[in-house]
């Protein structure tokens, strides 16, 4: 059975500073990618594809060298374009803006790319690297916002509720190739909710 998991990326350092697709793992965050990979390993993938940005590159790197699998980055993996956004010191402002991107996925209204232009440009990606292993598990470590716009479109999910949802680090399995979701671990630290 060929299965997608799609992996939102460990607890990153936060500096302040510097836009978030440049942030890395914190030691907390590395840490964590333990018991990711040991909650991943019940669903056997094949392969660990990465987006480019540090945070979800070093999670899929620290998981793929603990279950012994091969690892590599791809293009248009990454987070909702948003590096002109400045730290926000009021996560409930920052939580809002993202929940209306999901209410108002035309407009640019967090960033400087719509939730479709970004489902889009992500769910083609994915696409493309399932078309690279086919009959296998694929494992993609990415992002949040992403990954609840894959599940909007694809398994009908309610975006907000699930982007709510999944903390540092967490995951969903979908069947291929309906797309059906198998599981969702919120937080790799908790109980598994379906």
């Amino acid at each position: 059975m060929s299965r997608l998991i799609l992996i939102k990326h460990s607890s990153p350092e936060f500096v302040t500073t510097r836009p978030a697709d440049e942030w890395h793992l914190s030691a907390a965050g590395r840490a964590r990618c333990q018991p990711l990979a040991e909650r991943l390993r019940p669903f056997a993938p094949d392969v660990i594809v990465t987006s480019d940005e540090p945070k979800a590159r070093e999670t899929g790197e620290i998981v793929a060298q603990i279950l012994g699998l091969p690892v590599h980055t791809e293009p248009d993996l990454h987070e909702h374009r948003r590096r002109t956004v400045p730290w926000y010191d009021d996560y409930d402002a920052l939580k809002r803006l993202i929940l209306t991107l999901f209410d108002k996925p035309d407009r640019v209204v967090h960033g400087e790319e719509t939730a479709n232009a970004a489902y889009k440009r992500f769910g083609a990606a994915v696409d493309e690297v399932i078309a690279q292993y086919p009959e296998q598990t694929v494992a993609i470590s990415t992002h949040g916002t992403v990954m609840s716009l894959f599940a909007q479109h694809r398994a009908g999910v309610d975006p907000k509720p699930l982007w709510e949802s999944l903390q540092t680090p967490s995951f969903i399995v979908f069947h291929l190739p309906t797309f059906a979701i198998e599981s969702a671990v919120p937080d790799v630290m908790g109980e598994p909710h379906s």
